[in-house]
């Protein structure tokens, strides 16, 4: 959501600024900042915050409180991560070579319980990611999707291989072991990884340096709420958060406290990758159009 949106958000419901900090819990004064355009980068917690009351799906708006797999029940999610949540609400039953898979009880556990071993022991043709011990379900991306991802990597691979740069690039699937442990595994669109020694031929084990995440409806609240936190304590140093139906690129740059900075690009601008100290910029208008000729345009 850009700020523009939270504007007009913040109209449709009819919220002053005080009301809105009462809800979100956001100072008065930030957000004052924010809404007359004196803060240009908001922190990321500080977005996540005034997104979840601004959504405008209500269920959205209750401290990240989704049904959970299966039994119906609420649970939140907070800033620990003690819950995760199937955050699209899709039925547990999958259907992947001609059987059905539930999700929510398979290889003998249940959701919470997961770990590499039963990640690898669903059918090819099930796709999911495995956050903290819990199965999400992820669609096929669309063409769009990966175009994009096709468009994002290629400059950057190509830039590194001229400049003889000692990372490496890398676009889904390809499996990252994030915490290097045996309950997560994630498969971002479009990543680079700077230390060799994590590159293994099965899959990357530790965090990559560098993070871009395409929003699927499918993903959307995953990749905001949860994924977002995850690549940021496992020590990923920038993650790009593209929304191609909303045009925008969320740019998180992460450290070691919580001073994060989080800027806000939209589709026509040429955007510089930190990680190279903004030498390496990836252009989206050319990026839009070149996929737009193909997809035609965003409905």
């Amino acid at each position: 959501m850009t700020i523009d949106e939270m504007k007009q958000r913040r109209r449709e419901f009819g919220y002053s600024y005080k009301k809105l900090s009462e809800l979100s819990g956001v100072p008065l004064g930030t957000i004052q900042k924010i809404f007359n355009g004196e803060t240009k980068s908001p922190r990321h917690d500080t977005i996540v915050m005034l997104q979840k009351v601004l959504e405008p799906d209500s269920a959205a708006k209750e401290s990240y409180r989704f049904k959970s797999y299966g039994d119906g029940k609420e649970k939140k999610y907070g800033a620990e991560g003690e819950h995760y949540e199937n955050l699209r609400e899709e039925p547990a039953i999958i259907y992947g070579s001609k059987k059905k898979v539930d999700l929510e009880h398979f290889n003998g556990k249940k959701q919470g319980e997961y770990t590499i071993e039963d990640y690898e022991a669903l059918p090819d043709d099930v796709r999911v990611e495995l956050i903290d011990g819990y199965f999400f379900y992820m669609d096929a991306p669309s063409t769009r999707h990966q175009l994009i991802g096709g468009e994002i990597y290629a400059p950057i691979r190509n830039y590194i291989r001229k400049n003889k740069g000692k990372c490496i690039p890398f676009i889904s699937p390809t499996d990252v072991q994030l915490d290097r442990d045996d309950r997560t595994i994630l498969e971002p669109d479009v990543f680079i990884v700077c230390d060799p020694s994590k590159i293994t031929e099965k899959r990357i084990y530790g965090n990559p340096d560098f993070v871009v995440e395409i929003i699927s409806p499918s993903t959307a609240r995953k990749d905001r709420f949860i994924k977002a936190k995850k690549y940021k304590y496992a020590g990923v140093k920038e993650f790009w958060l593209v929304d191609s139906k909303k045009r925008n690129v969320l740019v998180y740059s992460f450290d070691d406290e919580d001073n994060d900075d989080i800027t806000i690009y939209g589709f026509g601008d040429k955007i510089p990758i930190g990680l190279y100290d903004g030498k390496l910029q990836i252009d989206f208008a050319d990026i839009a159009e070149y996929v737009d000729s193909i997809c035609g345009p965003v409905e």
